[in-house]
């Protein structure tokens, strides 16, 4: 199982990104949390709480991988918490592709692969 927590639901996932996770199996997608600025080390580790038993709670037993992408301290902590848990936890690599045109920058981001924390 490949237990999705980040802002891009595995619906809205490139070809490419979908087979590659095909090697987890089972996509679940868990919503990346809205995370204040204004929140302190306290709050994040509060959240990261919330989060850890929102995994726990899907992964059910089954062993699952983690792909955790989106606001650094929150991914950071979530990312530590998980692993000390024996989860493993993924990344997606992108290509960025910037197009200038009449003074504006468009990015295009291209799925590569996943890669391990």
């Amino acid at each position: 199982m490949l237990i999705n927590l980040s802002n891009h639901p595995s619906s809205a996932w490139s070809s490419a990104q979908l087979f590659a996770a095909q090697r987890y199996g089972e996509i679940v997608d868990l919503p990346f949390p809205s995370v204040s600025p204004e929140g302190d080390e306290d709050y994040i580790r509060s959240l990261v709480d919330d989060y850890i038993c929102e995994v726990e709670k899907l992964a059910a037993g089954s062993g699952a991988t983690v792909h955790v992408m989106g606001e650094m301290t929150f991914t950071c902590a979530m990312v530590t918490a998980l692993k000390a848990r024996g989860f493993r936890c993924v990344a997606s690599t992108t290509l960025r592709d910037v197009v200038e045109e009449d003074g504006a920058k468009t990015s295009v981001f291209q799925f590569v692969r996943f890669r391990g924390y």
